[in-house]
């Protein structure tokens, strides 16, 4: 499924006016974030056609020793056999998610979105605000994983447990299929906390990044 394919033209819109009215508040910048997948996970292919292989030769041992109407015994036909179950497992992993997920560990999925997650926040220059108070909510739906990185200008007065509340309301929703709920309130919330932390809207406060969606 391809990230557009997630959302509506309502849906966007929905998540965009929530931006707006929280910002309209606040002396704040809230950029959300989406992208399908975090890394493209070449090693997953790799280790599905490794795995591909050695099931074939597997299956020729098996039937050399027990089916021997079934043996090959010609070395071309058995190279060929077992370069295509590695084909055949890489071309899954890499069609097939749930394949992919299971050749690639949690931590390394984890550290994939986190170096995404500061590349976007660098990419789309969160950091740019006169007195660095960006917010980046991104979200990255292969591996069901949010991650609410605020620049230094909020960070040092927000604890971090204020944004583990965040993730979590959009993972429920998410699970639930309704992320755009989840965002409009995660963002909702954002407007709140900024309020509380006094971060309120100034007379000279300009718009200093664009409220389009970040879609990748």
């Amino acid at each position: 499924m391809s990230i557009q394919d997630r959302f509506s033209q309502q849906d966007l819109q929905r998540i965009k006016d929530a931006v707006k009215d929280a910002e309209s508040k606040i002396s704040g910048e809230i950029v959300p974030v989406f992208v399908e997948k975090s890394s493209h996970y070449t090693i997953a292919n790799y280790r599905a056609a490794l795995i591909g292989a050695a099931l074939v030769f597997v299956l020729i041992i098996i039937f050399d020793r027990y089916i021997p109407r079934l043996a090959v015994y010609d070395p071309v036909l058995i190279f060929t056999l077992v370069s295509l179950g590695g084909l055949a497992g890489a071309i899954k992993a890499n069609y097939l998610n749930f394949v992919k997920r299971m050749m690639v560990s949690q931590t390394y999925m984890d550290a994939a979105t986190f170096k995404r997650a500061q590349t976007a926040f660098l990419e789309e220059e969160v950091f740019n605000t006169r007195q660095r108070t960006g917010i980046m909510i991104f979200v990255s739906f292969f591996e069901h994983e949010v991650i609410v990185m605020a620049d230094k200008g909020i960070s040092k007065v927000v604890e971090q447990k204020e944004w583990d509340g965040m993730v979590k309301v959009i993972i429920e929703n998410v699970k639930q299929d309704r992320i755009t709920e989840g965002m409009v309130l995660a963002i909702k919330r954002c407007g709140e906390l900024l309020l509380e932390k006094g971060f309120v809207v100034t007379p000279d406060d300009v718009n200093e990044l664009r409220d389009d969606l970040r879609l990748e």
